[in-house]
């Protein structure tokens, strides 16, 4: 069987793509972090395991916001925007791109406003970011309800008051992927759900020892049907990072097919979500930018991937698959090819995001917490929150099966 090597990203340099002036479900069968870190235990991850630590200036001190000023994202101050890759930089809880200033640009510059809560000390220095949209009355994280980890940008150890969010008409701060990275925010929280990793460090064969024992078998398994579909359909050829705008359309397209299937909201119905791929497909800066992964065998697209990377770290964000090979189980085949380009894309770990999916379960090596809750002054609202989160969580759970579980849909529509 034929495997040529990963294409790994190339193209021609970037303007640093956080700058204003620059520019889910899942395919078939394919530890935890903490703000203040313990030896990690089997199966959870202390903050920033997995990765390897940036050079750069020493972290801040532990800070205070003491005032806070909203602007859109394009409004932002050199200043600011410096800050902003400071505090992310010395942060390891930070390092999801879904954290990186080019992804709230990317956002934003795709049609849908961003704007920055900037929390500053009482010195007058920046110490917090919070990118978000604002809906009325409500704000949400920055490129919801597509993005994975949420919460502030700031150093571990600062002090945020969420209610110092609610200015200026906003009365509520509503979040579903909060990480961990900020105490101040827990009396609001009310779930918290894992969110899988793999961690990749070391390749193919680092993964392997770190796998449980169905991650392996399910690997092996990719192995022979990938050997399977050469014999069958033509040789096997894998790209881990293409700039590929016909091919980034067929995601979309067969993305779009599989929430028709499935009865899932369709995330792309907005023109903005297309366009906001196609602008991180074409993001080639070194920290930041989409990666698109495909597997072909002979002719056939037969899976492929839309994620988005900084640094060592890679967003599993949008894998399909062709439902005609679907026998072969080809997200399998593309997270192996994926593991196995690891080391040549320099990626240590791969998030793959909130989800009860099966696969996800059976390929971690471990997970990281994410909340669920809302920043609220009104206790009427946080109760029948609650409510509608105990009606959801029945009728997910509930043997009476596809009936209520589409309800359920219809009570989180509601919360939206």
């Amino acid at each position: 069987m034929s495997m040529p090597a990963s294409q790994v990203p190339g193209g021609p340099e970037a303007p640093e793509p956080a700058r204003p002036s620059t520019a889910r479900t899942e395919p078939a069968e394919p530890g935890t972090r903490t703000a203040h870190p313990e030896p990690a235990e089997a199966g959870t991850r202390a903050a920033g395991a997995g990765r390897t630590a940036r050079p750069g200036p020493a972290a801040p001190t532990a800070r205070t916001v003491r005032t806070v000023r909203t602007a859109g994202f394009d409004a932002l101050t050199a200043e600011e925007l410096d800050a902003w890759h400071l505090l992310r930089a010395a942060n390891p809880l930070l390092d999801s791109p879904y954290f990186h200033p080019g992804f709230a640009a990317a956002v934003h510059a795709s049609g849908r406003e961003v704007r920055v809560a900037v929390g500053r000390d009482g010195a007058g220095e920046v110490c917090a970011l919070l990118p978000h949209h604002r809906e009325r009355s409500l704000i949400r994280p920055a490129g919801w309800p597509a993005a994975d980890f949420q919460g502030p940008v700031l150093a571990a150890g600062t002090s945020l008051p969420p209610l110092a969010l609610l200015t200026g008409g906003v009365r509520a701060f509503a979040f579903d992927h909060l990480v961990e990275s900020c105490a101040d925010f827990e009396p609001w929280v009310e779930s918290r759900r894992p969110s899988p990793f793999l961690d990749v460090s070391g390749g193919l064969e680092g993964y392997l020892g770190r796998a449980s024992r169905s991650g392996k078998d399910n690997m092996g398994q990719a192995r022979r049907r990938a050997a399977k579909a050469e014999r069958t359909h033509g040789t096997v050829r894998f790209a881990a990072d293409v700039v590929d705008p016909e091919i980034l359309d067929r995601v979309v397209e067969l993305k779009r097919a599989q929430y028709a299937a499935t009865g899932a909201k369709d995330y792309f119905a907005g023109p903005d979500r297309r366009d906001l791929l196609t602008r991180l497909l074409h993001t080639r800066d070194s920290s930041f930018g989409g990666v698109l992964s495909t597997l072909h065998a002979g002719p056939h697209l037969v899976a492929a991937h839309f994620g988005i990377r900084s640094e060592n770290v890679l967003h599993w964000w949008f894998p399909v698959y062709d439902p005609a090979f679907a026998g072969l189980a080809p997200g399998w085949m593309l997270l192996r090819e994926l593991v196995c380009a690891a080391p040549a894309l320099g990626v240590t770990r791969i998030d793959l995001g909130r989800g009860d999916d099966e696969y996800k379960r059976r390929a971690k090596t471990g997970e990281t917490p994410v909340c669920q809750g809302m920043v609220t002054r009104s206790s009427a609202r946080q109760t029948l929150r609650r409510a509608r989160d105990s009606m959801v969580a029945t009728a997910k759970s509930s043997a009476f099966g596809p009936g209520l579980r589409h309800i359920a849909r219809k009570i989180r529509t509601l919360r939206q």
